[in-house]
């Protein structure tokens, strides 16, 4: 049976989630938003107490939590609600990394149809991006900087830290897209400075079609992000629409569970990891990581398998792993990953790449004896 190794696309939901979720389908029948009887309110409370859970996993306050259909959702609210602020200010100047997610690369891109000036900075072989260099193309219009926590093709840690601290104190906005953070790098994503951050419950084992835009309140005022479509005054203006009680259930529980667990799950991370380098070593098959490991989550692996066409071993191996070699939102793309054409990688090494990533119901030894046996077929189709 085939061991499915793509998390950074999306994890498999928690049955505990699932159980919640279900629950609330069976149980609380009523809109949220309904304020004449009690299947409202109890819907309501079924919500705030998941914003409660996702505030306490992240270290805000509750009322700094809104919820959307998805990091993706998220993003573009942190981005395109900014457009008024931003003329009434003239602050049209925004800067990121060539590594981001679509989700922000296409927003700023659509941004620049409308007079905004978009910089990006590119990382080095060590999938890191220089928080000197973002810094140094901050100016006095800057509008925003945006920068992903942890990338999503090479697991590599971004320097969103040493950005928070030195953007506090400026009249310049942070965002964080925490999509592949949230959950598992806990202490670190509570200890940041930012004024936005984003997530999608499930990249951490939580229901798909949730997610979370947490604004910070600065004196007391949240960031001047508006609403980018209109309906009802739901998520207090920001995100209209009705709100699916049952999946922020989910995203809630989720969060709980990570917020209990995340210790033991990166100990079962890092483990599978050592036992997939080991299995990498003592294949005989020439190999190199794409981004530098003391940077790297304990969930994800990028490799670049010399004279090993990821496509064929992914096709041919399909039996035994599921994995990917780049970001889900460009699977259809036949195009070289953009993220590892940022890092200077050659395109004959892009080729020949695969991510892998894991989570923490992974069972390690099925892991290790499926890759053992892809890497068989890796030498069999090797150049």
């Amino acid at each position: 049976m085939s061991v499915y190794l793509d998390y950074n696309a999306s994890a498999p939901i928690d049955s505990r989630v699932l159980d919640v979720m279900i629950d609330v389908y069976r149980n609380n029948i009523g809109n949220a938003d309904s304020r004449t009887h009690n299947f409202g309110e109890n819907a309501r409370t079924v919500v705030e107490d998941a914003r409660k859970q996702v505030a306490s996993l992240l270290k805000v306050l509750p009322d700094e939590v809104f919820f959307t259909s998805g990091a993706t959702e998220s993003n573009n609210i942190a981005i395109q609600g900014l457009k008024e602020y931003a003329n009434k200010n003239r602050k049209k100047h925004i800067v990121t990394t060539a590594i981001e997610h679509k989700a922000i690369l296409e927003t700023v891109k659509h941004l620049k149809t409308e007079d905004f000036e978009v910089e990006m900075v590119c990382p080095d072989l060590s999938g890191r991006v220089s928080c000197e260099e973002i810094l140094s193309k901050v100016r006095e219009d800057t509008l925003l900087v945006s920068v992903m926590h942890v990338n999503n093709e090479t697991g590599i840690i971004q320097p969103v830290k040493e950005l928070g601290e030195a953007l506090q104190d400026k009249n310049i906005l942070f965002h964080i897209d925490a999509t592949q953070s949230c959950g598992k790098l806990v202490k670190e994503v509570q200890e940041l400075n930012y004024n936005m951050l984003s997530f999608s419950a499930h990249k951490l084992m939580g229901p798909q079609g949730v997610g979370v835009l947490v604004l910070k309140k600065k004196s007391y005022r949240l960031p001047p992000v508006k609403a980018i479509f209109y309906g009802g005054q739901q998520e207090h203006g920001i995100r209209p629409g009705t709100i699916p009680v049952a999946l922020t259930a989910g995203c809630g529980k989720a969060c709980e569970i990570a917020e209990t667990d995340y210790i033991k799950n990166n100990d079962h991370s890092l483990e599978i990891k050592s036992k997939i380098i080991g299995e990498l070593d003592a294949s005989g098959l020439q190999y190199r990581f794409n981004g530098d490991q003391n940077y790297c989550v304990s969930t994800t692996l990028n490799i670049c398998i010399e004279g090993v066409s990821s496509e064929a071993l992914m096709i041919s191996t399909k039996q035994y792993c599921g994995l990917s070699n780049g970001s889900a939102c460009t699977s259809k793309s036949y195009d070289p990953s953009y993220v590892l054409v940022a890092m200077g990688i050659p395109t004959e090494k892009i080729e020949n790449s695969i991510r892998i990533s894991w989570g923490p119901d992974t069972d390690v030894e099925e892991t290790v004896n499926n890759f053992r046996e892809l890497l068989k077929i890796a030498k069999q189709i090797k150049n």
